[in-house]
């Protein structure tokens, strides 16, 4: 396993890309404003939507290749792509 941290700044959620032989994971932790969080992927390109009060912040970030899998659980966003 091959761990690259790629953002992790003031407020800004946690994200973290592990790489395995045969696929990677992108984990981003957002805490509590998962419960308003959407995830949506386009290509090699994640979109995640945070619902609050007044306007939707947005936020996106590159994945190593094409997302086979996502989740939001416990706050984490996890993106699994195989190589």
């Amino acid at each position: 396993m091959n761990l690259k941290q790629t953002r992790s700044s003031g407020d800004d959620a946690l994200l973290r890309r592990y790489e395995y032989e045969d696929g990677w994971v992108v984990a981003a932790d957002l805490g509590a404003d998962a419960e308003n969080a959407s995830v949506d992927t386009v290509g090699s390109t994640a979109i995640v939507v945070i619902e609050g009060d007044g306007e939707p912040v947005e936020s996106e970030f590159e994945l190593p290749g094409t997302a086979e899998r996502v989740g939001i659980e416990n706050g984490v966003i996890t993106i699994e792509g195989e190589r």
